[in-house]
């Protein structure tokens, strides 16, 4: 399984499945648990992370890139360094690369899709541009479809880093260098234009089903992106409209100042178009090869698979050897024009028929090849590589033939043992045009192994939606006080980590009830005043409520009776009811032959509730008459019966009426 799977990020982020790997970093699905909501997190390569410089422009880069907010930009939400790992928190995309979407649906697309999504692209580019940011790797690849047909441009500012990370522009670059621009391949300035340039090579791929430029090595494409030029859309798909040919070359423009000044003036052509198909812009470039012939620069000199950085030096060396030598034949051809503007001797008029001549088998020649070579591609079956190893198809060329291979992601698998193909686009037995097609495939990380992770610490809501929305694990729970760990967050859980499960397998969580307050010891308050017990419950953190009845024993304002006993544990914040008394009531006047009355000291009387058929705690709530004797919480496993001690003048008769849990259980009177 993946070191990283089920790893917290600065507290924050889990990450939860690998979805990508790229040559600069690993892609992983992830949840960010402060705001509730699915991201996408790019981990740097060990290798790159560990390159200090790197990691500082990784940096620097990045969080220009997360100033940008457009509908069409993917969104970076964070730059973050955590436990010694470089990453960045993104957006994250439901949908496929375009061009994975172009293998799907197969090419050439229609035009007026095409435009759909070159527009967006457009749109992405003049915010970045804007704000200074050059994109400088716009491919497929990097284009994201989603499910609506919107699209989102992804790795802004990447390939500065990309290009200085890699050592040599090996097979890897290959799909890069086949939309780069020519100024950025010779390593000079690049602006805004450089973006355009590659977007024409994605309109063009689009709507003619091959690229402009091909070659066996990333320099022999780069070399003809600066010397070659292109066959004209209209060859190899007639029915491209005219007009939209003229924006694919205008765009395509060897010379940066002939393409469109910027994305919003690219971007308001092909709206133009949009609305008038039949429309031919005024400053359509068309170069003709007759006027203006490829030119071919030998590569004996340029090590095969070599990188346009680390070698630029010798690249332009050499390019620029090679141009001095063709602009001296340029010169020799000016100067055999000029011939024929004066008088020159008959040898060197046939010196010049002879060279015409030459001239015009060259040109044939070149025409006849040109032709054989773009002749209509016939189609190709692609190979089935389902359950074949990367390894199996290095020993076994033959199995892929002329087509390209493009890793993709890497996903648990039932069907497919580890490291084999368990996936591939286009499909296999499908047929394409292009016989060096590229196969986007699918690795299988073999079967998901479902193990308990450690969950100490984590919030019981986190931990229950990993443990059985994810897991499929049965989750049950007990509750402990604890003195370290915050109420609501897991203590322990079994089985332990690392342990093997299956889905629907239990596990226990024990959470935390928080700190267990300490109790406090109710005191004897009866016979003392009601201000001397109100000061003394108060300091203890208790809470209390005062009932008022007149008393022939004792004095006014003493408390006669209270609700918990002397001795008792209680929590802080325990309400205690207190009987107060008023003193004796008033001397009613003399009568004539008043009855005989016999003064009695008032009358105690227990009340007793029989808690024998409860269990736990329980709602009680005891009155007599109108006073409440009782109401609050009562634990009838460890307190057992109810009884309270009362007090009335004899010759009284009060009624008793008990709740429990609500609902009233029993009611009857009681005689003092």
């Amino acid at each position: 399984m993946d070191q990283y799977i089920g790893k917290m990020l600065d507290n924050r982020y889990e990450i939860l499945e690998r979805i990508g790997v790229g040559g600069m970093a690993v892609v992983y699905k992830a949840r960010c648990h402060r705001l509730n909501r699915l991201v996408a997190i790019k981990i740097l390569k060990p290798e790159l992370a560990s390159d200090a410089d790197f990691r500082r422009r990784f940096q620097a880069e990045s969080q220009a890139v997360a100033m940008l907010s457009h509908i069409n930009i993917v969104g970076v939400y964070d730059v973050c360094q955590s436990d010694g790992l470089n990453y960045i928190v993104m957006e994250l995309i439901d949908g496929m690369t375009l061009k994975q979407y172009m293998q799907k649906r197969g090419t050439p697309l229609k035009w007026q899709e095409a435009l759909h999504f070159i527009a967006q692209i457009l749109r992405a580019l003049d915010h970045a541009h804007s704000r200074g940011i050059i994109h400088r790797d716009i491919k497929p690849q990097n284009i994201l479809v989603l499910r609506d047909g919107s699209i989102k441009v992804a790795d802004f500012g990447i390939a500065r880093l990309t290009s200085s990370a890699q050592a040599t522009l090996t097979q890897e670059a290959l799909g890069s260098v086949h939309y780069i621009s020519p100024e950025q391949a010779k390593g000079s300035h690049i602006d805004g234009r450089s973006d355009l340039y590659s977007v024409g090579v994605m309109l063009y791929e689009m709507l003619t089903g091959r690229l402009p430029f091909e070659g066996e090595t990333p320099v022999l494409v780069a070399i003809q992106h600066i010397n070659s030029i292109p066959i004209q859309p209209r060859e190899l798909n007639p029915d491209i409209p005219v007009g939209l040919e003229a924006i694919i070359m205008k765009a395509m423009a060897p010379n940066p100042n002939q393409r469109y000044l910027s994305a919003q003036d690219m971007l308001e052509a092909v709206t133009e178009f949009q609305k008038n198909p039949d429309m031919v812009p005024s400053d359509t470039i068309r170069i003709d090869p007759a006027e203006e012939p490829t030119r071919v620069i030998p590569v004996n000199g340029v090590r095969e698979a070599g990188d346009l950085g680390e070698n630029k030096a010798q690249y332009n060396d050499q390019y620029d050897d090679e141009m001095d030598d063709m602009d001296e034949l340029d010169e020799g051809t000016h100067k055999i024009k000029l011939f024929g503007k004066i008088q020159v001797p008959p040898m060197a008029i046939a010196v010049m028929a002879i060279l015409v001549f030459v001239i015009g088998i060259i040109i044939f020649v070149v025409t006849f090849i040109r032709g054989a070579i773009f002749a209509p591609a016939k189609e190709y079956t692609v190979p089935n590589l389902l359950g074949y190893t990367l390894e199996e198809l290095e020993k076994d060329p033959s199995i892929l033939g002329d087509f390209k291979i493009e890793i993709g992601e890497t996903v648990f698998n039932e069907e497919y043992e580890k490291d084999e193909i368990c996936d591939q686009t286009p499909e296999e037995d499908s047929k394409v045009k292009d016989g060096k097609a590229t196969i986007t495939v699918t690795i299988s990380g073999g079967t998901e192994e479902l193990t308990m992770i450690n969950v100490t610490g984590w919030a019981f809501q986190r931990a229950l939606e990993r443990l059985e929305t994810d897991m499929k694990l049965k989750v049950t729970t007990e509750y402990q006080y604890s003195q370290t760990i915050e109420k609501d967050y897991v203590i322990s859980y079994t089985p332990e980590e690392g342990t093997k499960l299956e889905e629907g397998d239990e596990v226990t969580l024990v959470i935390s009830k928080g700190k267990e307050a300490e109790k406090v010891t109710v005191g004897n308050y009866v016979n003392l005043s009601l201000e001397q017990v109100k000061s003394q419950l108060e300091l203890q953190g208790l809470k209390y409520n005062v009932e008022e009845y007149h008393s022939d024993v004792y004095g006014a304002g003493k408390v006669m009776w209270q609700s918990i006993a002397n001795g008792t544990q209680v929590d802080p914040g325990t309400t205690i009811d207190l009987q107060v008394s008023l003193g004796p009531e008033a001397t009613q006047p003399p009568v004539t032959n008043p009855p005989v009355v016999v003064t009695d000291a008032p009358v105690k009387k227990t009340i007793t509730v029989d808690l024998s058929d409860y269990t736990g705690t329980i709602a009680l709530k005891v009155t007599l008459g109108s006073t409440t004797v009782f109401d609050g919480s009562w634990n009838a496993d460890e307190q057992g019966n109810f009884s309270r001690e009362v007090t009335q003048n004899p010759g009284t008769t009060k009624r008793v009426t008990i709740y429990i849990d609500g609902d009233r259980v029993e009611s009857y009177d009681l005689e003092f």
